[in-house]
This record gives structure tokens, sequence and C-alpha cells, in this order.
């Protein structure tokens, strides 16, 4: 069971590639919508297994050292190959602007908490907001995980009913990815409100002070 959190985010890569080939083949929307469903579904247990199942500290595998940005790395491919095939496949207009300008928003908010594009809490550039106001830091990237979150709904939704699949049978997911929805949103209660792992550290440091 230790492995299966790795199993999970290899899974994750697959699902990219098959997004990626459906994109340039003029490939099935139903598969592209299953492949996108499954790879976000992956993301949202795989912390869960590795918090439930870790490796004892003598026996973890090297590579574990760089986990999180393995995993960040493949989150940002399959979001970027959905993206893609959105594009690409059900609507030009809609994913370019869609794509645009999260890029825009995302790019700024960076630049303004971390004082660099990519960052994190624990690597910020001195006079950031991260190390300046970090209440107000961690709101804006949430506020900014919000949003994102949106996008994603709101891509697999008009993906759903762009699909070959009957009308009843699209109402029919969309009615269980919305109950699946509310589940994670409550089961993945502490992602919802903290930005990382190591944000929760630097939070406490905080309140100690």
């Amino acid at each position: 069971m230790r492995y299966l959190a790795d199993i999970l985010t290899l899974l994750r890569g697959i699902f990219c590639i098959v997004l990626i080939v459906l994109s340039l083949t003029n490939g099935s929307v139903a598969a592209a919508f299953l492949a996108f469903v499954l790879g976000e579904l992956t993301d949202a247990l795989d912390g869960t297994c590795a918090a439930k199942w870790p490796f004892p500290k003598n026996k973890t595998p090297k590579y574990r050292k760089y986990a999180a940005k393995y995993d960040m790395v493949i989150d940002t491919a399959l979001a970027l190959s959905m993206g893609l095939f959105f594009t690409l496949r059900v609507t030009l207009v809609g994913g370019l602007t869609m794509a645009i300008g999260y890029t825009a928003i995302a790019t700024v908010v960076d630049l303004v908490v971390y004082g660099k594009l990519f960052g994190h809490p624990d690597d910020a550039r001195p006079g950031s907001l991260a190390l300046r106001n970090f209440p107000l830091a961690k709101k804006i990237i949430l506020a900014r995980r919000r949003l994102y979150l949106s996008l994603i709904f709101i891509a697999a939704v008009w993906t759903l009913y762009a699909s070959e699949w009957p009308l009843a049978v699209k109402h029919i997911i969309m009615a269980l990815g919305c109950a699946g929805s509310l589940f994670f949103w409550f089961f993945l209660a502490q992602r919802r409100h903290n930005i990382s792992r190591d944000a929760v550290a630097i939070e406490k440091k905080l309140e100690k002070k």
C-alpha cells in the first residue's frame, strides 16, 4: 500500500498522455472527459494515500525526496493537456479565454505573493507578501485555487455536454459528479484551507511569535 500514492501519480501522468493523443488525433470527447475525471480523481486521492501509508524513514525510496515536485509537475501537465483538448476539440475561443485569463492572474499572484514565478511559502523572495503578511498571502493563494477549480469544473461540464453520450446519460453523470465533488470538498477539508503542508508549519511558527 505504500506505493499506492506513487501508482496514482503515475496513472495521472498516463492520463495526461492520453489527453494529448486524443487532442492531436481528433479523438473521442467522451474518452477525453473520462481520462480527465479519472486523472483528477487520482490527484484527490494520492496525497491521502501517502499520508495514510507512509514509508518508514529508513526505507523511503530516493525518488521520494522530490515527490512533491513530481506531483506538482504532473498536476500542471494534466491541466495543460485538458486545456489543449478543450481548446482544440471543444471550443477554441472558450479555451483560449480561460487559459490566457488564468495564466495572467496566476502570474500576477505568484509575483505579488512570492516575488517569483512558481514560488512556494518557504521559498519566497525577501520583501514578498508571503514574508510581510502571510495571512493575506494565504487568502490570495486560496482564492486563486478556487478560481482554478472553477475553471476546471467549467471545462469538465462543457466537455461532458459536448460528448457523444445521450443527453440522459450526461445528466446522470453530471448529478454523480456534483455529488462526488461535494464529498471531496468535505473529505479534503485540510487541503481546502491550506496552500501546502509547508504552509501549515509556517503558519504555526507565526502563531507562536
